[in-house]
């Protein structure tokens, strides 16, 4: 006997799937089905239907929760950042030469976003009585090593190379297991601003660079303006 032929009566899996997308209120009406059918289940056992759909809405539900408590603890870190940036503007606004500017922001970093290292280099002749580690000429050659940095113009957080860490931190510098690497490139100030952790995940290169691009903004604003508050100030005593 040759085997049975499909007819155009016969109805494909597409087909069912197909009518109960557009008919969902289907089972509705035939609840008995819904005690008769039976699911596959990874242990080798069969389910009812309810049972799987059960613990299908018990895992999504569980899987909405868990995006939410993300997006929770996200917030929460956002609002400590704020609280922090805003501790770092006033920090800045406080200070009335580059000397408190560079010991408020030292203090702001290292108790408030709980820094190990912080190193900040401007690339001009330095000033009279500010810090002499602050100032490096622009054609240094160490300058060399962050060169990447500068032309992009984006904060990096990274483990820093033991040429770009003994430039930074000094003696420090082995330390230093990872940083955040921060452009200063302003039309009239040109620099960078390095924070360094002992820990080498405190700064990885997936870290977003919002806040970080924010305190460039707010350190290289502050130093700007004191920089042509103390060149007034040299102007103004020469001419004494």
């Amino acid at each position: 006997m040759s085997q049975k032929q499909e007819t155009s009566t016969d109805i494909t899996p597409g087909q069912v799937e197909d009518y109960l997308q557009r008919h969902p209120e289907f089972f509705n009406d035939h609840l008995d089905l819904l005690e008769q059918l039976t699911i596959p289940h990874p242990s080798g056992e069969a389910v009812s239907l309810i049972a799987k759909q059960l613990e299908i809405f018990r895992t999504r539900h569980q899987e909405i929760e868990d995006q939410l408590n993300t997006l929770i603890d996200i917030a929460k870190e956002n609002d400590v950042l704020f609280d922090r940036m805003h501790e770092l503007t006033l920090a800045m606004l406080d200070a009335s030469t580059l000397q408190e500017a560079t010991g408020n922001l030292q203090h702001v970093l290292v108790e408030s976003f709980h820094a190990d290292f912080v190193a900040l280099r401007l690339f001009q002749e330095r000033t009279e009585d500010a810090p002499v580690d602050l100032f490096m000429d622009t054609g240094d050659p160490r300058l060399i090593h962050f060169q990447d940095i500068l032309d992009n113009n984006q904060p990096l957080c990274i483990r820093p190379t033991p040429a770009q860490a003994t430039c930074l931190f000094g003696d420090s510098a082995l330390r230093v297991k990872s940083c955040a690497i921060i452009p200063l490139m302003f039309t009239e100030l040109e620099g960078l601003l390095a924070i360094g952790s002992q820990e080498q995940d405190r700064f990885h290169y997936n870290m977003g660079n919002l806040f970080l691009n924010q305190m460039s903004e707010i350190v290289g604003t502050r130093l700007i303006a004191l920089l042509h508050q103390q060149e007034a100030w040299g102007d103004a005593k020469s001419g004494s």
